[in-house]
């Protein structure tokens, strides 16, 4: 009888450890429960993939995964925030401009954290949370639009550019405190980066530019959300 009462209980706990690697392993998600509430953990890594599949050697976020993920945390009683771990290397402008704003819309306290680097798309991604942080070794690269595949040398093709690049300025700059003017140099400067335009920025940098909100690593980036989580309970 002792035996028949411990297998289910075994059972249980290989279950539990399943279901809380299972998300990991398929969407780079888990779920921290604290004293201080329940954390949903996203990691945003390797390249945004949009509409079109990336090799199966990429590293990769998908962002039909993504979206709903993102809709689930905002709804669920469960959760109390969300944190965003950065390392990816840009990708898909309209896909990463999509779950940025689905960030930045959210009413639950969010805090992202850049690790390694995010550039790109991947910097509407970092300054979508309500606060960011940035390891002093990570990097940002800033760079104006680009567009792989077939080019139509007409004018409606740099017309199409300007607009999408507008979109990213606006967007940047509506969620962070850097300026019009410093963005818009960072983005064509010359000089800094090989056969491109663009600018590469460390983390004391991006905080100096009011890009980032502050410098710091995992505890300060939960330390900040378990306030956020506190104040928005009251």
């Amino acid at each position: 009888m002792e035996e028949k009462k411990e297998r289910p209980a075994e059972e249980s706990q290989e279950s539990l450890e399943e279901e809380n690697l299972q998300p990991i392993t398929d969407l780079g998600s888990s779920i921290i429960r604290t004293e201080h509430g329940t954390i949903h953990v996203l990691t945003i890594v390797g390249q945004i993939e949009g509409h079109q599949l990336l090799p199966p050697t990429s590293k990769s976020t998908k962002y039909e995964h993504v979206l709903p993920l993102l809709a689930m945390v905002e709804e669920s009683d469960q959760i109390d925030g969300l944190l965003i771990l950065l390392n990816n290397g840009g990708g898909d402008v309209e896909a990463g401009l999509a779950i940025s704003e689905l960030i930045a819309s959210m009413s639950k306290p969010t805090v992202s954290l850049v690790l390694g680097g995010s550039h790109s798309i991947g910097v509407p991604l970092a300054v979508s949370a309500k606060k960011s942080f940035i390891a002093p070794s990570a990097a940002m690269t800033i760079h104006p639009v680009r567009l792989n595949g077939l080019v139509i040398g007409v004018p409606q093709t740099f017309y199409y550019f300007e607009r999408i690049q507008e979109r990213i300025i606006q967007f940047i700059t509506a969620n962070s405190g850097i300026k019009r003017e410093a963005l818009t140099k960072l983005m064509l400067q010359t000089g800094e980066l090989a056969a491109d335009v663009g600018s590469v920025i460390y983390g004391e940098e991006a905080v100096e530019l009011g890009l980032i909100d502050r410098i710091g690593g995992l505890a300060d980036a939960l330390a900040c959300l378990h306030e956020m989580m506190q104040a928005y309970r009251k």
